[in-house]
Formats: structure tokens, sequence, C-alpha cells
């Protein structure tokens, strides 16, 4: 079996980027990691030098998948420019230094992803509220109107994507890019749980969290979209900011349920998308109320309306309310979305009738 000593000594092979020693003695490896027959390998490439940094990364690969076993390398790599706030030039003189125009985000390297049209952030502030059930649905009802969607799971610590899709199929190296997305229903997907054992962790810290999310934005091949789906983690955090460091997003969908707890977390994450320049399309209300399906009795479990309430007050589009329907979840953990598997259905109506509002959007 493969083990990380085996890794780093296939690593001495490859010629550091200014040329002396190795990426090894020259401590440019920074983590190795091993999930069944995938690895995941971050480096630390002090060198702006785009075609360098793909030298290095493409002889990495192949010296890892040389040793036999590895079916996956995931190589991902931090560069050398400085940190956003970080002192140089004029401010490390003591002069503040200016902030982005207005308008734009604060964000130079952003760059579009080819063919793809546009790029939509499924967000929560908090978990629980059933943000990858809406993504995934969301996505199946943009395809249903005939739109061209992929759907990336950028929640690397929690990733559902495959298991709501019900596939485990592995992504497979691509014609252009290094991989090739799996398709499902119409869908092009990329999660990581394509790449990992199940119940197996992932424990890692954010920079390899970033890695992962940036090599699922451009080393995969996407093709022409119309809709790139991102299903985020929950939070405001480094899964967040690297994807609008990374990519001008179209925009990000809040979903929230009416409690006044997720109420006060869509608020936070509403801002903090705001606070990066990043375009907020509108709030999801998702688990808005029961209908007995015996008697027809309409229950507002969660409170009812605070979606609605919130949008109005920030000044956001309000997307739709998606009932609670304990036959969404029975669907969702056999792998078959209600879109999909029940598109007659109430719920499965109210995500159509959002697609079409996403889809009227200019």
């Amino acid at each position: 079996m493969t083990t990380q000593d085996d890794i780093r000594s296939a690593l001495e092979a490859v010629i550091d980027v200014y040329g002396v020693g190795s990426i090894v003695s020259q401590k440019r490896v920074e983590k190795i990691g091993m999930h069944g027959d995938t690895v995941t390998l971050s480096l630390n490439l002090p060198i702006d030098d785009a075609r360098v940094k793909e030298r290095v990364e493409a002889e990495s690969r192949a010296a890892i998948k040389k040793l036999g076993g590895i079916r996956e390398v995931i190589v991902m790599t931090k560069g050398a420019k400085p940190k956003l706030g970080a002192a140089s030039g004029p401010s490390a003189r003591g002069h503040a230094p200016p902030g982005p125009a207005p308008g734009r985000s604060p964000f130079e390297s952003q760059a579009p992803i080819a063919g793809v049209a546009r790029i939509v952030a499924v967000s929560s502030a908090k978990g629980g509220v059933g943000k990858s059930t809406v993504c995934v649905n969301l996505a199946l009802a943009l395809a249903q109107r005939g739109a061209r969607v992929g759907l990336m799971d950028a929640d690397v610590y929690g990733p559902s994507i495959h298991l709501l899709m019900g596939t485990n199929d592995r992504p497979q190296p691509g014609r252009t890019k290094e991989i090739s997305p799996v398709e499902k229903d119409g869908l092009k997907l990329m999660s990581l749980g394509f790449l990992t054992e199940k119940g197996q962790p992932v424990i890692w810290r954010g920079p390899i969290v970033m890695g992962v999310v940036k090599k699922f934005l451009q080393d995969v091949e996407w093709g022409e979209l119309d809709y790139l789906m991102i299903d985020m983690p929950p939070g405001t955090g480094d899964a967040q900011l690297t994807l609008v460091q990374t990519v001008p997003i179209t925009g990000a969908i809040i979903v929230t349920t009416p409690s006044e707890l997720s109420l006060v977390d869509a608020e936070k994450g509403l801002e903090m998308y705001r606070t990066v320049h990043a375009p907020v399309l509108g709030i999801i209300e998702n688990m808005s109320y029961f209908v007995c399906p015996h008697c027809g009795e309409r229950t507002e479990i969660f409170a009812h309306g605070g979606g609605r309430e919130i949008s109005e007050r920030l000044g956001v589009p309000f997307l739709g309310e998606i009932p609670l329907d304990a036959h969404v979840r029975k669907v969702g953990d056999e792998g078959r979305p209600i879109v999909q598997s029940d598109p007659a259905s109430p719920v499965a109506k109210a995500f159509l009738a959002i697609a079409d509002r996403i889809r009227a959007m200019p």
C-alpha cells in the first residue's frame, strides 16, 4: 500500500520552481492527504509564473501516479501574490492602501469559467435549513426548464451532492482540463464525496479547503453551461471568500427557515456577500409550512413569513416558499430528489416556480 513517505520520496524527482533541488528539499510540500485511491497534495510555490506552476503540478501528479494504486491526484497550490490587506509599498510606510472602486469586488484575481454563463452560490449562514436539498432540486428544476446546468459541491467538510443525486461514480480525466465531472439526470456534478471513502472524515485546515474549491472551479471540465449551481458550506468563512475571490459570481441565493434564529443568520450571510460586492439574487424560505397529507390542514411549524419580511427589509427579491414535506427527506435519502421523482408534487412545483423566477432575471 502506498504511504505518505512513498509519495514524498516520489516527489524528490520534481525539480523546484527555481531549478535548484526538489520541491521536497526546498520544503514546498505542505500537506499530503490520502483518501482511498485519491491523493491530495498541497504545495506552496512562491512564484507568479503560471507556466512554472503548471509544470510542477503536472510533474507532481505524474510522479505520484507512477507509484501505482493511485486513481486521482488533486494538486492545490498557493501563489506568491500578497494576501489581501498585506502591507506593501506606500502602505508599509504608514499610508492607508487604496480601497476598491465603488461597486467593484475587492478581489482582483477573479477569472470567468470559460463556457459557463452564470455562477450561482446557494448559501446559508447556519446548517440545518435544507440548503443542499434546495440546491439540488433547484438545479434539476432549471434543467427541466431546458437549461444546461452544473452542480458543484463546495461543502468540503460535509459533501452531500453525491448522496442526494444517488451516484457514487468517480470523475474521470478530462480532455481539456484535469477532471471531467460526473453526469447524472442531465446535470454535471463535482463533489469531494466522489473522491473519498464513505464515512471517512475530511480533517483539513482552511488553506486546503480553499485549494479544493479553486480546483473544482478551475480544473473541472464544465463545458458549456447556462448555470453552475454551487452548494456552499454553512457559514461565512474560507469557502465563501475563496469563491468570490476566484470567479465573478452572478449572485448568491440565501436559504433560510422561518425561525428567528435562521433569519438572523440569513441576514449575516446576505451582508457578507454585500461586503465583498457580490450580488444577492434573493432569499428562499425552506420548511415554510406543513400541510397534513391526511386532512390537508396547514401548520406553520417554524412560524411563517419571516423570509419575505427580511427580503423586503433588506431590499432583495423573495424567490419563494418551499413547504415542509417528509417525502422530500425520504426520496432525498434514496438519491431521488423530489423534482426528479415526483415532479407533480407541491414541493416540486414550488422549486419549478423559483427556477422560472431565476431564469427571468437578467
